[in-house]
């Protein structure tokens, strides 16, 4: 089944996250799959979740209100894993996309993952890395859009993007900086030994979902990089083979460069 087919289960704890960040949020849903079920959890009676309403409503979110039983526990987290536990005995759906930076979901996403789902985590660059790594990918709410904002700039780049501070992405970093983040060069350079073939060259997209499997928050745009061939070609240490002379035929490959 193409990813894009993939019917998904959108949970998300109103608690912790961003109503200003839905439409880019619902925008990333989309490349992954089919919104199937969308709901939104969470004491809606307060003042500090008034904001979710329009943005629930713009998208056709369903809430689930929760009110808080006893001061200190959160009602809330109890009844998204119980609703996704009912989601997953459904046999309806094939993944689960959970929203929130909240350690509370860990579990719930390796019981996820261990009933064959795949599961999708949003949240901020706060969140726990148990949780991170409990997913099959990870995504920080603050790279949701980077593509579409290159993309714009690209197309008027006298134009200002007008974002919100909080949720400003992450700037695009130099060949310098990514060449001393020694955590990703490795990261790439095992990638590509474990996907390379005889030559030492191994297809880009085999290399990107290597590295996610060992690396659940690994993305391209945690650098300021939309694309995975803008951030290989940017660090300077892999040669890149485009098909075609790169009109579009077949697929990209990479390799580490040969000392001297």
């Amino acid at each position: 089944m193409a990813a894009n087919d993939a019917r998904l289960a959108v949970l998300i704890d109103a608690d912790n996250a961003q109503a200003s960040r839905i439409d880019a949020l619902m925008a990333e849903v989309a490349t992954l799959g089919t919104a199937t079920v969308r709901r939104i959890y969470g004491d809606f009676t307060t003042p500090q979740l008034g904001g979710w309403k329009a943005a629930a409503n713009q998208h056709a979110i369903q809430p689930m209100q929760q009110f808080a039983y006893t001061k200190g526990k959160n009602a809330t987290d109890s009844a998204l894993i119980i609703d996704a536990m009912d989601l997953l005995y459904s046999d309806r759906l094939d993944g689960f996309v959970l929203v929130s930076s909240d350690s509370d979901f860990t579990r719930l996403a390796a019981r996820l993952r261990e009933s064959g789902m795949t599961v999708y985590g949003v949240g901020e660059r706060k969140t726990p890395e148990a949780f991170r790594a409990a997913c099959d990918r990870f995504i920080y709410t603050d790279v949701m859009g980077v593509a579409s904002a290159d993309a714009e700039a690209e197309a008027d780049p006298d134009a200002a993007p007008e974002v919100d501070e909080p949720n400003r992405p992450t700037p695009r970093q130099s060949s310098k900086q990514l060449r001393s983040d020694s955590a990703l060069v490795q990261l790439l350079r095992g990638a590509i030994a474990s996907a390379s073939d005889d030559d030492g060259w191994a297809n880009l997209g085999l290399v990107g979902s290597t590295a996610a499997k060992q690396s659940p928050d690994f993305d391209s745009r945690n650098w300021g990089y939309a694309k995975l061939i803008d951030l290989v070609s940017a660090i300077g240490l892999f040669e890149v083979r485009r098909p075609d002379g790169g009109n579009g035929g077949g697929a990209v490959e990479i390799r580490q460069k040969t000392k001297g």
